[in-house]
């Protein structure tokens, strides 16, 4: 991991340090339009506001420190961040640097030259490239070429237990899909609800689908998806997906209210914590969620485990889904010495002093060499096995709204709601997809 000083290197990118305190001065803090890429020294950063902007504060408090080009952090209201994004981007109040999700959240800006092309930087500089997991780079790379550096922990879905209900029902958690199904009734005959699903916000909906497809027909059938090819919907793995959803729905797997239960309010994590549902499939963030809002839980009674394994499926289960992390990437108007800084600012993302402000935030890093420092993690255990999930993983597929471009990932959301409603058959669903 690059731990190497950046204040020599640093020094050499100042013209002029009155002149560049001047403009850092009149850059303002890129809220009100007078900065962006292009309009001033100083470089605006935007991030997605939530608990771990502490981590982005920091670093670009010790960056400032060392730099004649400031950083100018903006945290934009999560439910905001990408409308915000799309509508700056290509105008004068543009990030310079931003937070985003990989893949298809950015691949319209890519498409349009608006991203720095980040790839010879990472060829160049291989003790930077191998300093995180090449599954995390790849998984958030554009048509095979790099476009954001990994700056947040990893973000795998894995399926969450309440421990307690397991040990009433004298049960344990399911290792295979043949198990799934005979939870299904030991849960229900309980009167507990096999799966919490916050189904009003359709992305928690969306994990099952990326999980029994990787399993039932390998992340190849999804990856043609994710390249443009409508017809790998038809894909007879995917007609399987399908039905497997409503298979489960039909068995009551997710009890009677999922449609009208939430994530993003915290119903569906309240519900699996007070006893009302056995299992909850999530991303990894579950644990940090219930640890705020459920602490005795998930101190004593949450359990955690790998997706089950469908046997007779094609894919590997050691394959996992969900967002490999958050990326950094650079407007492509950015050049000359602010490009020097913002590159040495990506850079910090893989030094040892950023990966342990993410640990003692809660968050698992994606460098190659975090599994040292987990010690130190709040949840030594969590922490290794998450790693361990990722680092194993024979390929860490994203989360399919985030793989798409806006408009298909829209109507691809709305086609599982209605799978899940019972609105749409499972062939149905899959013409509806290859019609996209």
């Amino acid at each position: 991991m690059p731990t190497t000083s950046r204040t020599r290197r640093l020094r050499l990118l100042a013209a002029s340090s009155a002149a560049v305190v001047a403009a850092s001065a009149l850059a303002g803090c890129g809220n009100d339009g007078s900065g962006g890429a292009g309009g001033g020294n100083a470089l605006e950063v935007w991030v997605y506001q939530d608990a771990s902007t502490a981590v982005q504060e920091r670093a670009v408090e010790r960056f400032n420190e060392t730099s004649d080009i400031k950083i100018n952090l903006t945290q934009v209201p999560g439910d905001n961040y990408q409308d915000k994004t799309r509508t700056s981007m290509g105008t004068p109040n543009a990030p310079d640097i931003f937070f985003n999700w990989g893949g298809g959240s950015i691949s319209d800006f890519v498409e349009k030259d608006m991203l720095l092309d980040l790839t010879d930087t990472l060829n160049q500089d291989l003790e930077f490239r191998q300093s995180f997991l090449p599954a995390i780079l790849d998984a958030g790379a554009v048509e095979g070429r790099y476009y954001g550096i990994p700056m947040r922990g990893m973000q795998p879905v894995m399926m969450f237990y309440n421990l307690e209900v397991f040990e009433a029902a004298g049960v344990e958690p399911p290792e295979t899909f043949d198990d799934v199904r005979e939870l299904i009734e030991v849960f229900k005959a309980e009167g507990v609800v096999p799966f919490s699903l916050g189904g009003a916000d359709v992305w928690p909906s969306q994990m099952w689908l990326q999980y029994l497809l990787d399993r039932h027909g390998s992340s190849e059938v999804w990856q043609r998806i994710q390249d443009g090819d409508s017809e790998a919907w038809g894909d007879p793995a995917m007609l399987q997906t399908a039905e497997t959803v409503r298979e489960l729905v039909d068995a009551g797997a997710f009890g009677n209210n999922f449609r009208s239960m939430d994530y993003v309010a915290d119903g569906a994590s309240t519900f699996f914590a007070q006893g009302g549902a056995a299992m909850h499939l999530m991303g990894s963030w579950e644990y940090s969620n219930q640890k705020a809002n459920q602490p005795e839980f998930a101190e004593s009674h949450l359990g955690w485990g790998p997706f089950p394994v469908i046997e007779d499926g094609k894919g590997d289960p050691s394959a996992v889904a969900g967002n490999p992390t958050n990326y950094w990437s650079v407007n492509s108007s950015v050049e000359g010495d602010r490009l020097d800084a913002a590159i040495e600012f990506l850079k910090m993302s893989a030094e040892e002093e950023y990966v342990q402000d993410l640990i003692d935030n809660g968050d698992v890093p994606t460098t190659s060499n975090a599994g040292e420092l987990l010690d130190s993690h709040e949840n030594a255990e969590y922490a290794q096995f998450q790693y361990s999930l990722v680092r194993e993983a024979s390929n860490f597929t994203l989360s399919w709204d985030q793989a798409l471009p806006a408009r298909p990932a829209t109507a691809m959301k709305n086609n599982i709601e209605q799978l899940f409603n019972g609105q749409l058959s499972p062939q149905e669903f899959v013409d509806a997809m290859q019609d996209v």
